[in-house]
């Protein structure tokens, strides 16, 4: 028999935490992605061309479909108390060959270093908002 490794304890927990908490989460987590986005942006400078990679850069909020063919992961759509950031569109099909390179091409990385030099911050960042909106839902 399989352990289930605490899969079906997290998920009870995941579904009693209220509806107003969640809510509160929100706004920090879209300035997260917000801020993320501003630095892929900024290292993408990098590699500019036409612009078309540094504009294809987008947050994308809870519930609503990350742009076609976006890299990491493609379309899909944002589960519930997240944000996405991606890179490309249906014009930019290219976001994941500027970030590693090809045989051509040498990588001019921006999302991945982006993600490492934020991660410490919007995480402190997202835990206090989580912190604060239980304190008041109490």
């Amino acid at each position: 028999m399989a352990k289930n490794n605490g899969l079906a304890s997290l998920n009870r927990r995941l579904k009693a935490i209220p509806a107003v908490v969640k809510e509160a989460v929100q706004p920090a987590l879209t300035k997260a992605g917000a801020d993320l986005a501003k630095d892929m942006r900024q290292l993408a400078e990098a590699s500019r061309d036409t612009g078309d990679l540094i504009e294809s850069i987008a947050v994308t909020p809870a519930g609503q479909r990350t742009p076609p063919y976006s890299q990491p992961g493609g379309e899909q759509v944002v589960p519930e108390n997240a944000v996405m950031v991606t890179a490309g569109n249906t014009n930019v099909r290219y976001a994941h060959l500027v970030e590693y390179g090809t045989t051509a091409a040498a990588a001019q990385p921006f999302f991945w270093p982006a993600v490492r030099l934020n991660r410490k911050k919007l995480t402190g960042r997202i835990k206090r908002a989580v912190s604060k909106a239980v304190k008041t839902a109490r």
